[in-house]
Order: C-alpha cells, then structure tokens, then sequence
C-alpha cells in the first residue's frame, strides 16, 4: 500500500528536500559541470515520491516487485544519484563527490549496470519515457501470467520524472501513445514543467496543450505545486488509484530554485552555477555554505525510518512467494524462469534439428524458427511496427497484448519504430521477458537510439529486420539498405546475424536467445534464397563462431571468397565457375562476422588462411570489410543508393550474378 503519512514534521521535511537539492549543487560545481537547475527545481517531488510512493529495498535492489524509478530527464542525473544515495543503495558520499569524474558511480548521465539502483541509462530524451512503458506493460503482462487471489506477485508500479525535452522528443508521443492506447495505469509521471531548455524559455519552440494532447491519448492529467507536499502526494494518489489509465501529473516547477539570478534561466541547465551563485543558493533557503556535501543527522535518520517501514512488505512479499512455492511449486518456477530468461541447456541443438529446409525467403526461415523458439522459450514475446505480414514475426496462436488483455505475446506497436525499440528495452529491463522488435532494415535508421542503447546496456534485446539489401526489388532505393549493416555491426556490443537458409536462420535465433549479454539483429531476405549443401562432417555448432568453411578447394593459394545472407550462394555459384577456368576458389558463409573477430587466432587462420587472397562479397557498403580484407584484396559491393526495379534486373545491373562475379574476380586475379 502506499504510505501517505508523510514526514510529520514539515522543517525536517524541508530539511531532506535542502539536502537532497544542494547535494546536486555541490557535486555540479566541484565537477566544473553538470545540470544544477533539474534536481534544484524538482527535489519535492523526488523526496515525495520517494518516502511516500516508492517501494524499494536497497539491499535487494532486484527485488521483482520494486517499483521502478526512471528519470527520463537523465541531465538531471544528481538528483536520482542524491536519493539513491539518501536511501541506502551502495552509493557512498565520496562518489558523489566524484561526480562525472573517470572511473566513479556517478557518470554525467544515469547508466543501468553501472551505479546500484538506476534501472535504465538516460540521456538520449524521450528515450526513458519510453523504456518506462515497456517497463509498465511487461509488469502488467507478468502480472496476467501469475497473480492470483492467494498471491500477487506482481504489484509494482513505474514512476518517473520527465522533463519538456522528453515530451518534445518523438519517440515519448510514440510510447505515450500506446501507454494509452493499452491502458497502463501502473505508468504514473511527472512532468518538471519548468519552462526552460538549454536555448531559452520553452516558448521559443513549443506552444502545445501539453495537458491537452496527453488527454487526447487516454491519460489521466493533473496539476500539481512543485514544493505543496500534501498537495504532490494527493496527486499522486490519484495517479495511483487510476488503475485504468497511465497518468501524467505537470508539475510547475522552478529550474535553479532558490538561485539569486539565475533561477527560472537557461544558464542554471547545462553549467554550474558559479560559488557565488551557489553560497546566494545557499543563504536564500537557510542552508549553510560550508561544509560542501552535507547530510545532516536527522535527514539520514528519515530515511533509515523509510527503509525500516518499507521492510515489513518486502517481508511479507518473500513470505508469500515462499507459501506460494510450497502450494503450486509448478508454477512458481516458471515465474523464476522466466525471471531469469533461462533458455533450455540443448536450445541450439533443438533449433537446429527443427530448422526449415528448401528455398525460401529467409524471412519465411525465420517464422518457421520463430515457433519453434516461441514454444521452447515461454518469456520470447514481441511484434512488428506494422509490418508482420512482410516480416513475418507473429508467434502463431498466441494472442494479441491489448488493453486488459495481457496474457498474450504479439505486439502491434503499429508504424512507430522508435516507440517499438525502446519500449522493447524497458521490457528486457524490467525482467521476465526476452523481447523482440521487427521492421524492414532500412527503418533501423529510425531505432537506432534504442538499438544502440540496447548495446550500451547490455539488456537481451532481439531485433529482426527484413528486406535487407537492394534486391527487395521495387520500392527503390527509400527502402533499400546499403550502409545499415556496416554501421550497425559499428555498434560496441551489437552483434549482427545475416544467415544465408533456413539452417543459418535457425542458428541465428539460437545464438540470440543464448547471448544474455546484449542485443542480436538478426537480418533476413524478402527474396527466395536457395538452401545450401555443407561439406561433409559439418558440424552445426561452427555457426555460433559465426563463420565457416561452405566449399573447399584442393588448389594451392586458394582465394577465399566471404559472403553472407543472400550472396553466400551467388558466392558458391562464382567459385565453381571460377573453378572451371582454372582459379581455385573456397567458400567461407560468415553470418556473423563480429563473432568471428573474437575467436582465437588459430581458429581464425584456418578459417581464413593467412596465405592466399581474399574477396568480400555482400550487397551493401563495403567499407566494413577492411576487417577481413587488406589493401591486395577485393571487396565487391554497393557504395551507391540502390534502384527502383524488379530483383532479375537488380542483380544484373549491379553485378550480383555468378557470370558476373566470377568474371570480375578473373580479372582481377589477372
């Protein structure tokens, strides 16, 4: 239940909020940098939330049921870093006072992984909104899967601060759309209405009915004073009670509250406030100017008293999974399991044994390893930005996620890619689910925020983009990937799949829901590819090196032609003609080139000889071969924009034909 009791004493109250404001302005100005102005303006609601609303346990900081925090607004990053600190996460006060220093808890904007209790990396903006979304819907959708009268097991709620930058950003109207669209009504923000962004007063770009359009997208919407404790609490109250409706409450607050001359400016946003700023800061709220950093007794006392009245429902909540483990043991293990995303000890083998076979789109592959993913992992859940019928990513016979209707497993995120990926994110974050996100790849250019944070975080997120080359044919070069998949295998972190038949494809899911540690793209054809025939005594498990030898050749200095996806068997087609003419030629299927890079030296020799020339073969930009190819080799490609026309016509004006292939590779070995 939330506890609505307060702090009984209003100066001690003022006291923590004090606390918490100048502990921000402490480490911005001994940083010589930072964003003073958010946490000054908004440390009556973080307090609020925080010892009236939020249910935590700093020493099980992933307690499942925790309600999660999320300051979309991460500029403001001293401020969560002030009350995780306050509350008794392992955040000590000397890391504060390292504040965006090398090597320290406190980096300039939030980061998951990296400082206890911070649930998501912020700073990209709207971007948060969104990863809380996801965070709502995955908690309401483990919620339809497991509570019940005898025990609830999931009754958290997402809170969050937001700012006007975030609500300007695209991607929050996409994610704020669906919160609506689906009813969360355990998303509750609040808005730091304060005017301000870096350029100026908000009013030089943005004139909207903020209250207005959040209405319009099925929202509960409330005002609220930015420092009337009674008044914050009762607001969000009803924010909580709304349970049918995701709620924004618009806080008008006060950037750089209490400074003398730059309160309600631009300059207390992006920069210091300056030490006479600062002491003016200090002397107009009654707080002392030195000590830097102070917390005072009674102020750590309040919020050990907090940690203290929030145990007895973390109690009772292990108390009841343990009852509920003794009464149905079947199904608490499968809320473990899906907690910890376990996959089946023998996934690949079982993906591999079901792979499809015969050509076909490896689009078509993917659906087909899809079900067989789907029924061996119960937590894979996800959907298209609508585009399922071409890219083919339903699970068959699972329902849809709708409004009330939780149980289910496909999305709709309808056209919003931007939406989509972050919101996949906030559910890879929250827990219990392994989501997938899916779009043609050419639209990757608008998930890239959230695909690179994805990498960033090193949440399991799976992404499955299609039509991946210029051979989708008519829709032209708008829809035709030429640079996507060397700037996406650009990504720390990201690793790209691009399987070339069914049994690729199969692989490719497998490693995927295997690497725990971040996010796999897996790209696919909208054009029929044939299967391919492997040598004898391949053993499937080579894929996961994310290379291997398709063709041998029996000639000496051999060249070795690399190709992924769709020109694996144009590659095999020019390496028999080439062949025929006298050029020893091998076939190395390298669906995963990333992975290749991490193998060990030796491995990689005989995989790629270090004698003997190489070619690269892929439909798209070159440039990322330079890792495999050195000044001497050929790398053939697509560094131009692509051409509205049928596939037939593609391929022989762009050279991806065997005869043409072969041919170039001639005349180049001379």
């Amino acid at each position: 239940m939330t506890d609505t009791s307060g702090v009984d004493d209003a100066a001690l109250a003022r006291l923590a909020v004090n606390t918490i404001r100048f502990l921000a302005v402490d480490a911005v100005e001994r940083a010589k940098s930072g964003h003073p102005g958010m946490p000054m303006g908004m440390a009556d609601t973080a307090f609020v939330l925080w010892t009236r609303f939020l249910r935590y346990q700093p020493q099980d900081r992933d307690w499942p049921d925790r309600d999660r925090f999320v300051l979309s607004a991460g500029h403001g990053s001293m401020l969560l870093y002030a009350m995780l600190h306050l509350a008794g996460y392992d955040l000590p006060l000397a890391e504060l006072e390292r504040f965006r220093r090398l090597g320290s808890r406190t980096p300039g904007h939030p980061e998951h992984g990296h400082t206890p209790g911070v649930e998501t990396t912020t700073g990209p903006l709207g971007q948060g909104f969104a990863n809380g979304v996801g965070m709502a819907v995955a908690a309401r959708m483990l919620g339809a899967r497991f509570n019940d009268a005898a025990f609830s097991p999931v009754t958290h709620r997402v809170f969050g601060i937001v700012s006007d930058g975030d609500l300007m950003e695209g991607v929050a109207s996409e994610a704020a759309s669906l919160a609506g669209h689906w009813g969360l009504g355990n998303l509750i923000y609040v808005y730091d209405d304060n005017h301000v962004s870096i350029e100026g007063d908000t009013a030089l770009a943005w004139s909207e009915d903020v209250a207005a359009r959040f209405a319009a997208y099925g929202w509960q919407v409330q005002r609220a004073p930015f420092d009337d404790h009674d008044a914050l609490a009762a607001a969000l109250e009803r924010a909580v009670a709304d349970t049918a409706r995701p709620s924004l409450i618009m806080v008008r607050s006060h950037i750089g509250y209490g400074a003398p001359t730059k309160q309600d400016t631009r300059e207390a946003h992006g920069e210091p406030l300056g030490a006479a700023e600062a002491a003016g800061a200090k002397r107009a709220l009654g707080w002392p100017e030195s000590p830097p950093f102070l917390v005072p007794d009674s102020v750590r006392a309040l919020f050990v008293a907090r940690a203290a009245a929030l145990r007895p429902g973390y109690d009772a909540w292990r108390a009841g999974r343990e009852a509920w483990r003794a009464r149905d043991g079947e199904a608490e293990e499968r809320f473990a399991a899906m907690l910890e995303r376990r996959v089946p000890a023998d996934l690949f083998d079982r993906m591999i044994e079901s792979a499809p076979t015969g050509a076909a789109a490896t689009r078509a592959h993917g659906h087909v390893a899809l079900q067989t993913a789907a029924a061996l992992v119960p937590s894979l859940v996800g959907g298209s930005a609508d585009l399922e019928p071409s890219t083919k990513t339903a699970i068959d016979g699972a329902p849809a996620i709708e409004r009330d209707r939780f149980a289910g497993r496909n999305f709709h995120f309808g056209i919003r890619e931007h939406a989509m990926a972050a919101i996949a994110n906030g559910m890879a974050l929250h827990g219990g689910f392994i989501p997938y996100g899916s779009s043609f790849l050419i639209f990757t250019d608008y998930a890239r925020p959230a695909l690179r944070l994805s990498a960033l975080m090193h949440v399991q997120t799976i992404w499955v983009f299609t039509h991946d080359s210029v051979f989708l044919g008519e829709d032209g070069p708008t829809h035709q990937s030429i640079e996507q998949l060397t700037t996406l295998r650009a990504i720390p972190n990201f690793l790209v799949v691009r399987p070339a038949d069914g049994l690729e494809t199969a692989a490719a899911w497998a490693i995927a829901l295997e690497r725990r540690d971040g996010p796999t793209l897996i790209a696919l054809t909208r054009q029929t590819l044939p299967a391919l025939e492997r040598p004898a005594g391949f053993d499937p498990r080579e894929m996961r090196r994310g290379g291997y030898v398709l063709r041998e050749s029996a000639g000496a200095n051999a060249i070795t032609l690399i190709a992924t996806g769709s020109e694996v068997a144009l590659a095999v087609e020019a390496a028999q003609r080439l062949e025929a003419q006298g050029v020893a030629a091998r076939v190395v299927s390298m669906p995963a080139p990333q992975r290749v890079l991490e193998q060990e030296p030796a491995w990689r020799d005989r995989l790629l000889p270090p004698v003997g020339r190489r070619v690269s073969i892929e439909a798209g930009a070159t440039d990322y071969w330079w890792r495999f190819c050195g000044a001497g080799d050929l790398r053939i490609g697509i560094d131009r924009f692509g051409a509205s026309a049928p596939l037939a016509e593609l391929q022989a004006y762009f050279g991806f034909t065997p005869d043409a292939i072969a041919e170039r590779i001639r005349r180049w070995v001379g």
